[in-house]
């Protein structure tokens, strides 16, 4: 009989599973020593990741580590424990009026895994990413230390930690400045793109816009290839707002939120179901351009609005793909990139292209890099590995990368950047496979 600690794990891409020890402590000494005790060891926040990051021999679960700590309400800074997930830091910040600086596309994922990801949102060239909003935080290091890691003390440990993958320990709380917002509303601006020619031309156009993002058919080709909608975008100020929106300028709206109750059979997402969503989607705005007010959630959490929507993919799961490719040869490497999932048949379900802005250099860990970066969704069948490896010829041709956070079957070259770390003890399966593969 194996240990009730022993337990199936698997992230929110329902690929890789794995059968793993996983623990969770809220007692730091217990958590001192849970690290003393095993040899392999490695974080784990809400698994709202892809991939096989956080998965490994030893899991440590910080959901236990849930509780705020503080909150200066006057200048914006919080701190809270590693487990407290970004939805609970809005819903206790946005009625001050202060907002994330950085925000990933869910908000569904834990204040240490955004530190360890060090995530970045639709803001990134403007704004960069959420290390350059970390002030400190509490580190349980190799030895089974406990830490304070920030620019001026063990400054070494902090830049490692920062999209380090939790090769370096375990977060237990963080302190991170905030922003002031005056509403819950985005001006938005969406504008619809015939081909990846008009798209670049919008993302040129738009970096004055704190937010851009843009939508891709990937399944369209020729003169048609990368057609899209770019979302561009700003916190609306109270005085912008139409009157109907004044009345409760900081309080969101509930909304009733669909579950996906099942798995569904593999047959119903297919090359068709997907072109005919992504038809439906690009002809659902009739307008060249559409200017109007949304809330955040729209803007930056569409997915959030369905729970477990990952189940759409089926029992067998699926990977989200994520590259950047330097500036300079961004349009030439993201057209052989459309070109090749067209070909494919392995059309995404999603696709999203954001434009990254110059990367810090301290940040030594950290994904972003200036120039375009491309996430796809793939179910997982018997092509998908083929066509991951071509993806990855025509990354590594432009001097591009990979995304750690969303990896499962990248090769090592385009995913071993990780510099600095102590994988001694703090060990995943990713870590793993990409030394092996190396």
């Amino acid at each position: 009989m194996k240990p009730n600690f022993i337990q199936k794990v698997t992230n929110w891409g329902n690929f890789p599973v794995v059968e793993k020890e996983m623990k969770s402590e809220d007692s730091v000494s217990k958590i001192k020593q849970f690290v003393k005790d095993h040899n392999e060891v490695i974080a784990r926040g809400n698994g709202r990741c892809y991939g096989d990051a956080s998965l490994g021999e030893h899991i440590f679960s910080t959901k236990r580590l849930n509780k705020f700590i503080s909150f200066d309400r006057l200048n914006g800074v919080i701190e809270c424990e590693s487990g407290v997930l970004l939805s609970e830091v809005l819903e206790v910040s946005v009625p001050q009026g202060y907002f994330l600086y950085v925000t990933p596309g869910t908000k569904y994922i834990s204040v240490g895994g955004a530190i360890a990801s060090d995530v970045h949102g639709k803001n990134h060239h403007a704004e960069g990413c959420f290390s350059e909003y970390v002030i400190e935080f509490k580190l349980v290091n190799e030895n089974a230390e406990v830490i304070t890691c920030s620019r001026e003390e063990n400054a070494d440990k902090f830049w490692a930690t920062i999209g380090g993958m939790g090769l370096t320990g375990i977060i237990l709380s963080a302190k991170f400045k905030l922003k002031n917002i005056e509403s819950v509303y985005i001006k938005q601006e969406s504008i619809k793109a015939e081909n990846l020619d008009e798209v670049f031309r919008l993302f040129d156009e738009s970096e004055d816009w704190t937010y851009n993002v843009a939508w891709i058919d990937c399944f369209q080709k020729g003169k048609n290839l990368g057609r899209s909608i770019l979302m561009r975008g700003e916190h609306a100020l109270k005085a912008e707002l139409p009157v109907n929106l004044q009345k409760k300028t900081l309080k969101l709206k509930e909304k009733p939120k669909p579950t996906i109750p099942f798995y569904f059979p593999g047959f119903v997402l297919n090359s068709l179901s997907i072109k005919i969503f992504n038809f439906l989607y690009y002809n659902k705005q009739t307008k060249k351009q559409l200017n109007n007010f949304i809330d955040y959630e729209t803007f930056f959490y569409p997915l959030d609005v369905i729970n477990d929507w990952n189940k759409i993919y089926g029992k067998s799961g699926f990977i989200q793909y994520q590259m950047v490719i330097p500036k300079e040869n961004g349009k030439e490497g993201m057209r052989q990139i459309l070109d090749t999932i067209a070909k494919s048949g392995n059309g995404s379900f999603l696709a999203v292209l954001k434009l990254f802005g110059k990367n810090n250099p301290q940040a030594y860990n950290s994904f972003p890099v200036e120039g375009y970066t491309l996430a796809l969704d793939f179910k997982v069948n018997k092509g998908l590995r083929k066509l991951v490896d071509q993806l990855d010829t025509i990354v590594e041709n432009f001097g591009g990368r990979i995304y750690l956070t969303k990896d499962s079957m990248s090769r090592s070259s385009l995913t071993n950047y990780l510099q600095n770390v102590d994988s001694s003890k703090f060990v995943s399966l990713q870590h793993k496979r990409i030394i092996n593969n190396g």
